[in-house]
């Protein structure tokens, strides 16, 4: 499926019955879900996310313009947040299935679109931009809407679409495409937005501007002004005070995560903050996060505190959100906040409590069967491996092989998600198979399409085991080494898990070999079962050596 994540700004927090007529109009298109709607009433601002496929996201961005632009008068706006327009930034961002060129192409149709059917001045910005003094948003939006008639005269500044003249009801519009942006303010112990601002100065990519001892701009030979630059790359940011919040804030947009995780933002402006009698005492997500980057600042801050990093994914989001402070002034609820939560549905298995699963198994229904159970198996034995390296990891004696153990942890937390995954994924494979065999088959046309439906969903039904059985040598190498390396007396545990991890690949193996007589590609069938066959044998051999180092030094164990 192709999603693409679109994230309007527009010029009102303090209205509800304004932001919401703007989140429901772009919800009234088929196929566009809105994920979160953010007011604030200081900043006058609310962020809209929503997701969808390319087409159905595009039209839902048009009617949250159309309605927002009906509704929102800028020649009475005032707020803390820097703005030009009533739908003040529209950012197109791909999230799966999806280029970055595709949502530039979306951009610029929206942008022509609003700049001809409402005449709005359009700017293109980030990866849309028409050229490169148009890719920073703050240089776009600089002189805000008061400055915009002045701007508009300028040739330089001519709009990308839409009229060269100043629409005092609505502004200007800048429409873009870019990386996943998180707004991420750190809050300060004071109500003092000068000493906010020096922070922000001190830590966003910009920095500051040189001056010299009579507080004047320094110049270079052209004539331009002199910056030195600040701590962090990709971060933009600002100071400003939110009164309902009772305090200052260091306002970030943090324009690629793997440049500056959001972990390395809080500290910074933590250390920055210090070194001027300042203290931080929480932080705010603005709309939703990636679960990738709190799982990072989980991490970061258990191997802070010289803990594992190898727990479950709940647990460093937990973590997470208590360093950072994210409830401080709005209560975070990563259900809500977190975009990958949003998205996804919970598996109707791995959601049940072990003993309705069990009985759900038993029954004569023939899904969930033993696709799911091993990939249930692998999942445990994956997770032993992570148990035994995390409780490794804290016992005195073992400081040469934390690391090492850490790693092992994380990577079998990893891998138990995955194998999780595939125990709905193997039933929901099993379901479309089948019903792909109901389908009619009167015409031509419909046997056609049964036939085509038929091979899809086999190609599915053999990947999701194939995939298992694929991870399966990895989790008995785990097993192996945590064995080595980690506490004695928890090897009979490591020895479970490769016993299981083999359990799940036989049983994986099993099911690809079922459903391969279905699929009528002799060459996709020849390539899988090729694939299937070579980590066969890799599990053997792994769980050979496994049984053998492992077992034996417990039999020579419980002979002395």
């Amino acid at each position: 499926m192709k999603l693409v994540e679109c994230v309007p700004n527009i010029s009102e927090g303090r209205r509800p019955e304004v932001y919401e007529a703007a989140a429901k109009a772009a919800a009234s298109v088929p196929g566009v879900t809105v994920l979160n709607v953010d007011p604030g009433a200081e900043t006058n601002r609310t962020v809209i996310t929503f997701v969808g496929e390319p087409e159905a996201v595009l039209e839902g961005a048009f009617r949250l313009a159309v309605k927002a632009v009906e509704l929102i008068d800028m020649s009475a706006h005032h707020g803390a947040h820097p703005r030009m327009g009533a739908v003040d930034v529209v950012p197109f961002v791909p999230i799966s299935g999806v280029t970055m060129d595709e949502c530039v192409a979306l951009a610029r149709r929206l942008g022509q679109r609003v700049g001809s059917e409402l005449g709005i001045p359009v700017y293109l910005y980030e990866s849309a931009a028409s050229n490169p003094g148009r890719r920073n948003l703050a240089d776009v939006r600089a002189g805000e809407y008061e400055g915009l008639a002045e701007k508009l005269k300028d040739r330089a500044w001519k709009p990308d679409f839409g009229p060269s003249s100043p629409v005092a009801r609505s502004g200007a519009t800048v429409i873009g495409a870019r990386k996943f942006l998180v707004a991420f303010n750190v809050n300060l112990n004071t109500l003092d937005k000068r000493l906010a601002t020096r922070v922000a100065l001190d830590v966003r990519e910009k920095g500051r501007m040189r001056r010299d001892e009579h507080g004047q701009p320094v110049l270079d030979d052209a004539g331009n002004p002199l910056w030195d630059p600040g701590l962090l790359r990709s971060v933009k940011a600002v100071g400003w005070v939110i009164p309902e919040f009772g305090c200052a804030q260091i306002s970030m947009n943090l324009t690629d995560l793997d440049v500056t995780p959001l972990h390395v933002a809080f500290d910074t402006c933590d250390e920055r903050a210090r070194e001027r009698g300042l203290r931080v005492t929480g932080s705010e997500l603005v709309g939703l996060v990636p679960k990738s980057a709190l799982v990072a600042a989980g991490r970061y801050y258990l191997r802070q505190m010289g803990r594992s990093a190898g727990v479950p994914e709940g647990s460093l989001i937990h973590v997470a959100m208590r360093t950072l402070g994210l409830s401080e002034v709005k209560a975070f609820d990563p259900a809500v906040r977190v975009i990958e939560y949003r998205l996804e549905t919970s598996g109707r298995l791995v959601s049940m409590a072990l003993q309705a699963f069990t009985d759900e198994l038993s029954t004569d229904s023939p899904a969930p069967g033993g696709g799911s159970v091993a990939a249930l198996a692998g999942a445990l034995g994956a997770a032993l491996a992570a148990m035994v390296a995390s409780l490794s990891h804290a016992k005195k004696g073992f400081e040469a092989h934390r690391d090492r153990l850490d790693a092992i942890a994380v990577r079998g937390q990893e891998i138990k998600d995955r194998m999780l995954a595939a125990v709905d994924a193997d039933t929901e494979a099993f379901d479309s198979l089948l019903e792909a065999m109901r389908l009619p088959k009167g015409t031509p046309e419909e046997q056609t399409a049964r036939e085509r439906a038929i091979a899809e969903a086999t190609v599915a039904a053999i990947e999701v085991p194939l995939g298992v059985l694929e991870a399966c040598p990895e989790v008995i190498e785990l097993c192996r080494e945590v064995a080595r390396i980690g506490l004695e007396a928890s090897r009979s545990d490591a020895g479970t898990g490769a016993q299981v991890a083999r359990a799940s690949a036989a049983g994986a193996y099993q099911n690809v070999c079922t459903n391969l007589p279905g699929l009528t590609d002799p060459v996709r069938a020849k390539a899988l079962l090729a694939r299937a066959d070579g980590a066969w044998d890799e599990v053997r051999s792994s769980h050979a050596l496994a049984e053998r180092e492992i077992l034996e030094e417990l039999r020579k164990a419980a002979r002395q």
